[in-house]
């Protein structure tokens, strides 16, 4: 299938490097094709850590399947999830790209193509339906397209995706805005796929016969839902970058407007400044007082400012009472009384779910808290490594997972993989790309990781004798010896930034061609300029 790059818009500029990317590959020969040459690689001689990513791998390409009504594969949920889910299918497929661009692509496309006439967009396509019941929603689908399609120079992805998403957020004002608030609202468990959670004690799973637009006559429907609203905002956010992409500025301003006063509206009815959190509010405007993990997906897009998400760090994340157990970060806040205990399987009433800490890519660099998500990396990669049949979900406190849930889950193998490149590889953001550098890590035992950016140049890392060789389109960018620091640069290799990675301070030999050795002392969470 044929795809031009798209140019239009502010972003023009910086999609030159994807269009000529595009022009050499995406024509030439099929995706499959391409992304088997070009697939990310990592060896390291730790045999554990090894076992447990190729494990990994073979998980995810196990569940690339064909689902019914779209004949394009697509990266299924796995374990006993027979199906793609819009919560975290595309997502997941995402992070899954340097892999199959193609299931990445396809994995979102199955819900344009699938969205109803009115503009309602499946919560899922399974092997036994496809599901209308739930908006289940929670990173929006809208940004992941995006990011799809921004990173392959997809213009027919971009699209599609612009109409589907923005006849999606005009069925949600339209029947998920029944009380005027400008929130989005739930009307069932299955709404924000919390299965088992107390936040959703005593309600239905689903909506009355399937049908999303309604909600059952229960005297606390329907909720003002935070993480919902949340969704909602980062869409449109999206959704106003998409525009400008387009050329079309006026409904680019539109978005972005609609966006703020969604977000207002979540941070002046939805937060409670005493317990420092967000809950639901219910239909008698009371808010249901479950402390759970809806508080990440809230920040996981970029709600909170700064200082608010500071506060929000010190009194619960990053509380060790609350959801910086052992093994972050449980379903619902430790010291909650709703806590269920003992863990049984397929339960957001306490468990730490691999789908959380997949998602918690999306903010923890954001907010500028790279160290302790090497913390958070380092703990599931554990977990992974003692247990390695890739189940769903962990006990915070043990980290040991679930047995009675099903093996085969893409999101604990995603976990896997994308942590092992974001602890000792190459991570790549629009045309940015961090040198994760760890010489004492394990994973990083004469460890060389490969992999291709989105213009298509080969990076490579190579560690040995306490250092790291990193290299771009074949020749040397820099060699960093010592500690742990990440080092980011532009696609042509330019050096911009050192920043601590660890959380306690760090002694780096930076050496750049031409250039006399550097020795910096780097802090948790610093970044220190390079000129």
């Amino acid at each position: 299938m044929h795809r031009r790059t798209f140019l239009a818009g502010s972003v023009a500029a910086s999609l030159t490097t994807n269009k000529a990317a595009v022009a050499g590959t995406r024509d030439s020969r099929p995706d499959r094709q391409m992304c088997a040459e070009s697939a990310p690689s990592f060896f390291t001689s730790n045999t554990r850590w090894q076992a447990a990513y190729d494990k990994a791998l073979s998980v995810l390409a196990g569940n690339v399947q064909v689902m019914p009504y779209v004949d394009q594969p697509v990266l299924i949920e796995g374990s006993v999830y027979r199906g793609i889910w819009q919560e975290c299918g595309p997502h997941e497929a995402l992070v899954y790209r340097k892999f199959r661009p193609d299931v990445a692509r396809a994995s979102h496309m199955t819900f344009f193509e699938l969205q109803r006439a009115d503009g309602q967009m499946p919560a899922n396509n399974k092997l036994s339906e496809t599901g209308f019941g739930q908006i289940q929603m929670v990173v929006p689908i809208a940004a992941t397209a995006w990011e799809l399609a921004r990173a392959t120079g997809d213009t027919e992805l971009l699209e599609a995706a612009y109409r589907s998403c923005s006849a999606w957020d005009k069925w949600l004002r339209q029947y998920r805005d029944t009380r005027g608030t400008g929130l989005i609202e739930g009307f069932c468990t299955y709404d924000t796929g919390h299965d088992n959670s107390p936040r959703w004690a005593g309600m239905p799973n689903q909506c009355p016969n399937k049908n999303a637009r309604t909600h059952h006559a229960i005297a606390s429907l329907p909720r003002l839902c935070p993480d919902l609203s949340a969704t909602a905002f980062g869409a449109r956010r999206a959704l106003g970058a998409m525009a400008e992409a387009l050329g079309k500025q006026a409904e680019a301003e539109r978005w972005l407007d609609d966006a703020e006063r969604i977000r207002s509206a979540i941070l002046a009815r939805l937060f409670d400044p005493q317990e420092a959190t967000f809950y639901d509010r219910d239909a008698q405007d009371r808010f249901v007082r479950v402390n759970g993990d809806l508080l990440s997906r809230v920040i996981a897009e970029h709600v909170p400012d700064q200082p608010l998400f500071e506060v929000l760090w010190d009194r619960q994340i990053h509380n060790p009472k609350k959801f910086w157990a052992q093994f972050p970060l449980p379903s619902v806040a430790l010291d909650d009384p709703a806590f269920v205990r003992p863990i049984p399987n397929n339960s957001w009433g306490g468990a730490a779910q691999a789908l959380t800490a997949l998602r918690a890519t999306r903010w923890f660099d954001h907010y500028g808290r790279v160290a302790e998500f090497g913390e958070l990396m380092g703990r599931w990669c554990e977990a992974i490594q003692r247990d390695m049949t890739m189940r769903t979900q962990i006990d915070p406190i043990s980290g040991d997972f679930t047995k009675e849930d099903d093996p085969g889950y893409s999101p604990t193998a995603l976990v896997m993989v994308d942590y092992t490149w974001r602890l000792v590889g190459i991570s790549e953001e629009h045309e940015i790309l961090h040198w994760n550098v760890r010489p004492n890590h394990p994973a990083a035992q004469d460890a060389r990781l490969e992999m291709r950016t989105d213009a298509n140049l080969r990076t490579c890392m190579h560690y040995a004798a306490g250092g790291a060789r990193l290299e771009l389109a074949g020749k040397l960018i820099a060699e960093i010896e010592g500690g742990a620091a990440r080092l980011t640069t532009n696609f042509e290799g330019a050096p911009k930034m050192l920043m601590g990675i660890e959380t306690k301070p760090q002694t780096v030999t930076v050496r750049l061609p031409s250039r006399p050795p550097r020795k910096f002392t780097v802090r948790a969470n610093e970044a220190i300029p390079l000129s």
